[in-house]
């Protein structure tokens, strides 16, 4: 886990918000700590206009964002790291562009940022790095307590971040 500004994560109550990034739809979950649980307070997609240029696209992206941030002020963001293969490097580097227009966001707001792989992330919901989408799909779903998975895919993934978070949070010690 990579911690901005420092290595220890925010307090253990509030709001969390978690981003997976992407250039045409970019997924947000706002969590909410009610009693001892996470609650999904909100689900959404930040899109950009797919005929648009690249600049046009982060900013959009970019402005999506600050709306998230300025509506529900989160203690803090997670975001899911970029993961690229060697046969296949355009997908992040595309990614990494959404990434850099949320992280500007963030920054704006001096709002601490947590970096996590989605190794991390399915580690800590499932027990396993190596889980399915299908198996993650289910832990976010009994988690979080939803009737039914988040839709579309953008949320659910994002989902995952933000609870991969809060729990991270929660088992973090406190830096007293």
């Amino acid at each position: 886990m990579d911690g901005i500004p420092s290595a220890t994560p925010p307090n253990k109550g509030g709001r969390y918000l978690g981003i997976d990034p992407g250039l045409y739809c970019t997924g947000y979950a706002v969590l909410e700590r009610d009693s001892a649980q996470p609650r999904l307070l909100e689900g959404g997609v930040v899109r950009s206009t797919v005929e648009g240029s690249l600049a046009e696209r982060i900013h959009e992206i970019s402005c999506g964002v600050r709306e998230v941030l300025e509506e529900f002020r989160p203690e803090s963001m997670a975001i899911e790291q970029v993961f690229t293969t060697i046969k296949y490097p355009k997908p992040a580097l595309l990614m990494a562009h959404a990434r850099g227009a949320i992280l500007l966001a963030a920054a704006e707001r001096n709002m601490p940022v947590v970096h996590y792989m989605p190794t991390q992330i399915k580690r800590l919901l499932t027990g396993s790095g190596r889980a399915s989408k299908e198996q993650i799909q289910h832990a976010i779903k009994n988690e979080l307590r939803l009737k039914a998975i988040p839709e579309p895919n953008d949320v659910a993934d994002a989902s995952a971040v933000a609870l991969c978070h809060y729990y991270s949070c929660q088992l973090a010690p406190t830096g007293g």
